[in-house]
């Protein structure tokens, strides 16, 4: 044997490597672009664009994309836009009334929107990757999992600027007849970016405790009904009364001041809350959602609530409703902190906040599983629990820093699944389209303009229905639940609580009001015990289902076979009656 055959074979070099594998990759985005295959592939884009008829006969449904499968170009670019459209009303929404609420100028408003549509971009791009840490760790998810402002935030956040107006935290004034009217408060935000920014190590933390844990300790009973009570308690809270003319003070009809008349005596067509051209304009645009549903294609069905409010906003520009001002005031072109906002820690907020995280939490791990489940991948075994720890660890790291971008926590977006479902592509490609969709919708400055113009009784007739969505989600989160005597007990309790202090909002307003002279630091505990109540439902939910003893087998059976016999029953009677 020769001294050469024992040599061993030169290893490549690194540099050649790398080389050979940046070629392919430029080889392969050349074919994708110069090839009609590149472009189109085979996907029935008549489906995706035609409308469909109530109870007409159902063409062949498209191919699926897998999430690793090659996607054409136009259909890669037009699911982007499709998931940027469905979920663009979500993040607009919470911009929008924080602004109302802090009684805000146009200008710093229309920034809020930009910022959120440009951090959602970028913190989705983060979202959707899947990048390996150490010990097996993972951030990201690696699936079509968009964020944005999450509902739960907004509720909460409504409820420190409330108690912050009361305590002079945030200045207002009051009138002669009693009309107290809101003045305006930034320095309210900067201390709920401060406060979520300290908060979201809480999530961050939980994201390294195992996935069947975090189930345990929050499962569908415990989720669901945080849920479903977050978007009941967002319909009365904001989607109505927008629609009657706004959420502002304008919805108490006081007898004087710039709130007599919705939204504000200023306004092009000022109106008493809930005149009959209020509730007009808001249900033009609650039906023409349902009509999308109906006749719409699959690319309009997707984007329904944009229809809804640009048939709306058509209407009220002709009936001279909507105000030029805000799109004037625009910008051109924005960026992130254009605008900042002084960062502080809002004390009473740190509970009801390190609260919400922990709903971002939950939801997480029910809208990640959704997706999973529309993606085709699988929904249990090592792969599916790190994509769940991914994504709580990019939830609670885009909390930390989407306050530094001056936007509110984030939520991975559930409305999105609905979008893989009907366009039948769960390629990531597609996604990273939808983020850069919206980093353009925020970086165009006047589109936030353009936002902010969307007359109240508008936005509250798609909010409604967008906010009734989200309660619609926990019902069916709830649906998991077998309904038990023992989960009838806890949800039974949950909702004592949750629905009491959503009917009777100030309940416990006043639950402190026996101890005399209590320090700044006491009041402020006392004011964040307050706000927690608000979320006191799940609470609830999750110690009662924690601490009773899960029924024996034959109890379980028994109960099955008591409601197989009250069918049975009621079936025998309709048949007789």
């Amino acid at each position: 044997m020769s001294t050469g055959q024992l040599q061993p074979t030169p290893t490549p070099k690194l540099t050649a490597v790398r080389f050979d594998g940046v070629k392919c990759r430029v080889s392969r985005i050349g074919k994708k672009v110069s090839t009609r295959e590149g472009w189109l592939g085979d996907y029935d884009y008549s489906w995706l664009c035609l409308p469909s008829l109530p109870y007409s006969k159902q063409k062949r449904m498209p191919p699926f994309y897998a999430l690793e499968q090659d996607l054409p170009l136009v259909l890669a670019i037009s699911s982007g836009f499709q998931h940027a459209l469905a979920m663009l009303a979500g993040l607009i929404t919470p911009p929008i009334i924080f602004a109302s609420t802090l009684s805000l100028d146009n200008e710093t408003s229309a920034y809020m929107i930009s910022a959120s549509l440009i951090g959602c971009g970028i913190l989705s791009l983060v979202q959707m990757s899947r990048i390996p840490l150490f010990g097996g760790y993972y951030l990201g998810t690696g699936l079509i999992t968009v964020v944005g402002t999450s509902f739960a935030t907004l509720s909460t956040a409504n409820s420190i600027f409330n108690a912050m107006y009361n305590d002079g935290t945030c200045p207002s004034t009051t009138a002669a007849d009693g009309t107290i009217t809101r003045l305006a408060c930034p320095d309210a935000y900067g201390k709920v970016l401060g406060t979520s920014l300290i908060c979201s190590f809480l999530e961050i933390g939980m994201s390294f405790v195992p996935a069947r844990k975090l189930q345990r300790v929050f499962p569908p009973i415990v989720t669901g009904t945080v849920i479903l009570l977050i978007g009941a308690s967002l319909i009365g809270a904001s989607g109505i009364p927008n629609w009657g003319g706004g959420s502002n003070d304008c919805a108490g009809r006081p007898m004087s001041g710039i709130f007599e008349l919705c939204p504000t005596i200023f306004a092009p067509r000022p109106l008493p809350w809930g005149s009959p051209e209020f509730i007009g304009l808001g249900f033009l645009s609650f039906v023409s959602i349902i009509l999308t549903e109906l006749f719409g294609s699959p690319f309009l069905k997707n984007i329904s609530i944009i229809v809804g409010l640009a048939i709306g906003c058509i209407v009220a520009g002709a009936a001279g409703y909507i105000d030029r001002s805000t799109i004037d005031s625009s910008p051109a072109i924005t960026f992130l902190w254009v605008h900042t906002f002084k960062i502080g820690v809002y004390p009473p907020a740190i509970l009801p906040m390190l609260a919400v995280y922990v709903s971002l939490a939950m939801e997480a791990i029910g809208d990640i599983t959704a997706s999973a489940e529309v993606s085709r991948v699988e929904v249990d075994g090592i792969e599916f629990d790190s994509r769940i720890q991914g994504g709580v660890l990019s939830d609670g790291i885009g909390g930390f820093f989407s306050a530094l971008f001056t936007v509110t926590p984030l939520s991975i977006f559930a409305q999105n699944n609905g979008v893989i479902a009907i366009t039948r592509c769960a390629n990531r490609a597609a996604g990273r389209w939808c983020c850069c969709f919206l980093i353009l919708f925020g970086v165009l400055g006047k589109i936030s303009g353009v936002f902010l113009a969307i007359p109240n009784p508008v936005l509250g007739g798609v909010t409604t229905f967008l906010f009734a969505t989200v309660a619609v989600s926990g019902i069916r989160v709830l649906s998991y639940v077998k309904f038990t005597r023992r989960d009838r007990f806890v949800l039974a309790a949950a909702l004592s609580f949750g629905l009491g202090d959503l009917l009777v909002e100030d309940v416990f307003t006043h639950l402190f009001d026996g101890v005399d002279n209590p320090s700044s630091g006491l009041k402020g505990f006392f004011d964040s015990i307050t706000i927690v109540l608000i979320l006191s439902a799940g609470l609830v939910a999750s110690v009662l289902n924690l601490i009773l003893p899960q029924e024996d087998a034959e109890d379980l059976n028994a109960v099955i076979d008591d409601d197989a016999e009250l069918a049975e029953v009621e079936s025998q009677h309709k048949k007789h009656g």
